[in-house]
């Protein structure tokens, strides 16, 4: 089974769903989580070989993410709340090829966790293969 960790840059600016932010500071700030989810995948030597390996086609047909959000306090934290720049990670990941798509046929997740505490705060993906997951139906 492939997996993977990408790590994004720490001091990243996120996203939190508690925050009434503007409109467009949520969009550059999704652009940014976007882009640095993109450089950060080029950047993974590993990853970008399985990615050249795979071509033409995405590299997982199914994959499952399990995100951390690491804060940039100790303390008592909501991961959950950190789901728009989760999310915006992941469109990155299917902008860089590693999906074809983020739907319910393609992705499982992003199960998020919360980290160890890191100066800045960062996002953290660990992306595995999923092709023969199966969910216990509830």
């Amino acid at each position: 089974m492939k997996s993977f960790t990408l790590e994004l840059p720490a001091g990243l600016p996120l996203l939190n769903a508690n925050r009434r932010t503007h409109h467009h500071v949520r969009a550059t700030r999704t652009r940014a989580i976007r882009a640095a989810t993109i450089e950060a995948v080029a950047e993974h030597r590993p990853l970008m070989e399985a990615l050249a390996a795979a071509k033409p086609g995405a590299l997982f047909q199914r994959a499952r993410i399990v995100a951390y959000y690491r804060p940039a306090r100790g303390g008592r934290a909501d991961p959950a709340n950190w789901y728009p720049s989760f999310k915006a990670a992941v469109d990155g990941l299917v902008d860089a090829g590693l999906l074809e798509d983020d739907d319910h046929t393609r992705l499982i997740g992003p199960d998020m966790r919360l980290g160890a505490k890191t100066p800045g705060g960062q996002l953290v993906l660990v992306i595995s293969d999923a092709i023969n997951w199966t969910d216990v139906a509830a």
